[in-house]
């Protein structure tokens, strides 16, 4: 039987020898994600089975990374769950503050996520890992419950929509702008339950970071998960982080997508998602005339450090309008130290925006960050929803950290080539 990657991967961690689209199958889990919000309701399920001991302590991954360092008493109880859930079930890949990052950037930054692996995670941005070719999706904490009991999860196998990227990409459009324009294209329930595979000469062109960006906003298609079959730029980045072996997989030529997209992005220039869906997307010279008071750069989406290189060549040299704020968020320590070694952190306070150390923070109206009524941010995060980031009558765009860079000179949503 032909498969599409997606289908051959689940199969693969079944005792099927074939799996089919709509299919409900029950499949082993290479690695489990909790964090901070989600994890301690899933320890507490865990807690009433009566289990002594999870199955597969090197299989979970614990990352408080929402609300730390801890913002409150709540979140402080909360991160203390996982820090005791840890030691009493001696689960190595816990990530204290000061070890911890992102999750979405740390774990394929750590090699913990590999090419043919099967992943969920109680976090709907789990599908970021599709851009090193694994099935990943986001789950209920109570199927992280189970799987700390069973080492498995219980899922439908998604039908695959297939997109394939021609042409080339012009100056300061990147995988943000392709995945926009995409969900601007299908809308946000466009790839309900479905695998979003992306391909084509743009994909296979475009760095490992734009990859994992795509793949990070899938869901924002209301889809089950994105990927991209693995080629040489995969192998250059997992090849000295890996933790475990991995395995590439491929769709078979003549595999049944359920529907296929092609897209000519020759003429493509960044993209902005309005409030309050990421559907509502639009060339950012369309929206010139928008003053904001607030821009974020960093997230899972793109706190990793091309984003922040790209940001701080913007930046360099330059001040941020005195009207607005800019916050940075390095998606992880190594990130972070990274930036440290390139000047790139000298750039943006020398600009006179604040860098925080790794976090979540603004992108869920956790902290670092929160938008009071009436104000207007611009983010290089991942959803645009009435109240995301703060208040119900605040609003968010959102965009690549190019755009957010030059817009936080002017003050307005601004193209960078006119800062550049």
């Amino acid at each position: 039987m032909v498969m599409t990657i997606t289908e051959k991967i689940i199969a693969a961690h079944t005792d099927l020898g074939e799996v089919r689209a709509g299919q409900f199958v029950y499949a082993d889990v290479d690695v489990c994600l909790g964090n901070d919000i989600t994890a301690p309701i899933a320890i507490e399920q865990f807690e009433t089975l009566g289990i002594a001991q999870v199955l597969h302590p090197d299989r979970i991954v614990l990352v408080p990374d929402h609300f730390t360092p801890n913002k409150d008493i709540k979140s402080a109880r909360n991160a203390k769950v996982l820090r005791d859930f840890a030691q009493k079930h001696q689960i190595k890949n816990y990530f204290e503050v000061g070890r911890v990052g992102i999750e979405h950037v740390l774990l394929p930054e750590q090699g913990i996520v590999v090419p043919g692996d099967l992943v969920i995670g109680a976090d709907s941005h789990t599908c970021t890992y599709g851009a090193l070719g694994i099935f990943s999706t986001g789950v209920g904490s109570t199927d992280i419950a189970a799987c700390y009991a069973t080492g498995k999860v219980w899922l439908k196998v998604p039908e695959t929509i297939k997109f394939t990227y021609t042409g080339q990409l012009n100056e300061w459009v990147s995988g943000k702008d392709l995945i926009l324009y995409t969900i601007g294209k299908i809308g946000v329930d466009g790839a309900r339950y479905k695998a979003m595979e992306f391909g084509g000469p743009v994909i296979e062109s475009l760095s490992m970071d734009d990859r994992l960006a795509m793949c990070n906003m899938a869901i924002e298609a209301g889809a089950k998960n994105g990927i991209i079959a693995p080629d040489h730029c995969t192998e250059v980045y997992v090849n000295d982080k890996a933790q475990r072996g991995y395995k590439f997989y491929s769709s078979d030529a003549d595999c049944n997508y359920f529907e296929t997209h092609e897209y000519d992005v020759s003429a493509l220039t960044p993209q902005v998602a309005i409030p309050n869906l990421p559907e509502n997307v639009r060339p950012v010279e369309d929206l010139s005339d928008i003053r904001i008071d607030q821009v974020v750069i960093g997230s899972c989406t793109n706190g990793r450090i091309s984003d922040l290189r790209i940001a701080a060549q913007i930046l360099k040299g330059k001040k941020i309008h005195p009207s607005i704020r800019l916050i940075v968020l390095p998606g992880t320590q190594e990130v972070y130290l990274e930036a440290l070694r390139e000047g790139l952190i000298e750039i943006f306070i020398n600009a006179e925006g604040a860098v925080s150390t790794p976090t979540c923070g603004p992108c869920l109206g956790g902290h670092m960050g929160v938008l009071t009524e009436g104000e207007r941010a611009l983010s290089t995060t991942n959803r645009n929803f009435a109240g995301r980031m703060g208040h119900p009558k605040s609003e968010i765009y959102l965009c690549n950290p190019a755009v957010a860079a030059a817009s936080a000179i002017t003050g307005k949503i601004s193209h960078p080539g006119l800062i550049t």
